[in-house]
């Protein structure tokens, strides 16, 4: 088990909370609390060694979804993919 802290610049704060997916094989759960002035991220992983990979990833998607809170990842063997496709799901449950 491995913890990974990250943080992004993001202009706008997520409007209320948001949880989505869960911790399961291969599946990642997002939990977002509203916060000022940066995405502040969290990462719970069950394998060690990704730390370049989850940098990338959240690198990209911060840059191109720039929204501030502390982001709690809770993570099972997600792929790239997923990790993506949770963070998006997680913005728009967040709102505008």
């Amino acid at each position: 088990m491995q913890t990974l802290t990250y943080e992004f610049p993001a202009e706008r704060p997520a409007a209320r909370r948001a949880h989505v997916g869960v911790v399961g094989s291969g599946d990642l759960e997002v939990l977002i609390i509203p916060a000022d002035g940066a995405a502040r991220v969290r990462v719970r992983t069950s394998v060690d060694g990704f730390d370049t990979v989850w940098r990338v990833v959240l690198e990209r998607f911060f840059a191109r979804h720039p929204v501030a809170g502390n982001y709690e990842l809770n993570d099972f063997g997600a792929t790239p993919g997923v990790v993506t496709l949770r963070l998006r799901q997680a913005i728009e449950e967040s709102g505008p």
